[in-house]
């Protein structure tokens, strides 16, 4: 059977070229270098459940600040092309996809033969070893480890930067940037900047303290974070969509406030695990049994921040306007996501807290979207 041309040209630029796994490569090599050497705030991370702590080096801004002012050096230098990412884009996404598979049987193995007989809650690197890698920087092994963990969700945020600052480059290089175009980048770039900017939060989320580093984490943020975070962009590039002025400011307002519901809630737990004493809105916290806040934010919802989350999800694809589902992908695959992780950890805290936490479900009856769910 003869292969139609348009399928037989999206197969050819699956195969990874010679220069996109050099580019993947090269983006990790920066990565690694630049997360163990450049100055960050060192930070303790919450108490894991075998009782020890890891300490995370908190420079990913810097980390990210800097290899955007070299590509961008490189690009006024006629060095590499401000489009690279986006002529390559199938090729990436195939040669991620091979990286993160290799890695996760790395991880297979390494788990099958560990004393645990499973995949590692903590995958770090001392300073020690990152002293014997990188060419004798020597870092305090005592306050300063490199957690996998940390590193993947980073390179998968600052890999959909990098995704949609080329996507950009194409629709101005093809005279096709519009106000959607221009509206969705914004949104990215805030959302992404802000993460990097209270990345410190980061070190007592799900991911980072309960979630053990297999398959899931290693394609969720190497491969799902960069690549279909930035569907809309892509979808953008090859669709014009023009919006009214009320639209814009209909969806900056739903961006709004998603952000201030998202970061709102994730700052008000990370702040009461630091302090417990610290006021939340203005008011001392109300706290059940010494350990489940239920004020601010907490108080409304037991999983506000993930609301938070699925308004900023949608507000991405709202510049993308309703011809076509597709744009749409991501919210509608998070909140899937949201409502069985949400289901995970609320079995996780029964079992955890008992009769605290009925109490706290009592107080507090709606798990993301009070009043409906």
């Amino acid at each position: 059977m003869e292969i139609p041309m348009d399928l037989h040209s999206i197969v050819h630029s699956l195969i990874p070229s010679l220069n996109s796994v050099a580019t993947l490569l090269a983006f990790f090599i920066y990565l690694g270098f630049a997360v163990s050497i450049l100055p960050g705030k060192v930070v303790p991370g919450v108490i894991l459940s075998d009782g020890t702590r890891l300490h995370y080096r908190c420079n990913g801004l810097a980390s990210l600040l800097l290899l955007v002012g070299l590509l961008g050096f490189g690009v006024v230098m006629n060095f590499i092309s401000a489009t690279v990412i986006s002529n390559r884009g199938l090729e990436l996404l195939s040669a991620t996809l091979i990286f993160s598979f290799l890695v996760a049987s790395v991880l297979y193995v390494a788990g099958s033969k560990s004393r645990d007989q499973g995949s590692s809650l903590k995958p770090h690197v001392t300073g020690n070893l990152i002293h014997d890698w990188w060419f004798g920087i020597q870092l305090n092994p005592k306050f300063m480890s490199l957690d996998i963990k940390f590193f993947f969700v980073r390179a998968g945020m600052m890999g959909w930067l990098l995704i949609n600052l080329s996507v950009l480059a194409k629709s101005i290089q093809n005279a096709s940037l519009c106000r959607s175009m221009i509206l969705y980048q914004l949104f990215s770039v805030i959302y992404i900047l802000d993460f990097f900017f209270y990345e410190e939060y980061m070190t007592s989320t799900w991911d980072i303290i309960a979630e053990r580093l297999g398959f899931m984490l290693v394609f969720g943020d190497l491969v799902w974070i960069p690549f279909t975070f930035s569907i809309q962009g892509w979808w953008l590039l090859s669709n014009k969509v023009d919006l009214t002025t009320a639209a814009v400011i209909a969806n900056c307002f739903i961006f709004l406030m998603g952000y201030l519901v998202f970061r709102g809630a994730n700052k008000q737990k990370h702040v009461f695990k630091k302090n417990p004493k610290m006021p939340i809105w203005g008011m001392p916290p109300k706290v059940i049994g010494g350990k489940l806040l239920v004020s601010g934010y907490w108080g409304i919802a037991r999983h506000c921040n993930y609301l938070g989350d699925l308004l900023l999800a949608l507000s991405l694809s709202l510049p993308c306007g309703t011809s076509s589902p597709v744009p749409y992908f991501y919210p509608i695959y998070l909140l899937i996501l949201l409502i069985w992780r949400e289901r995970r950890d609320e079995a996780r805290c029964a079992e955890k807290y008992k009769e605290v936490w009925a109490e706290y479900c009592r107080l507090v009856p709606w798990r993301i979207l009070p009043y409906v769910y």
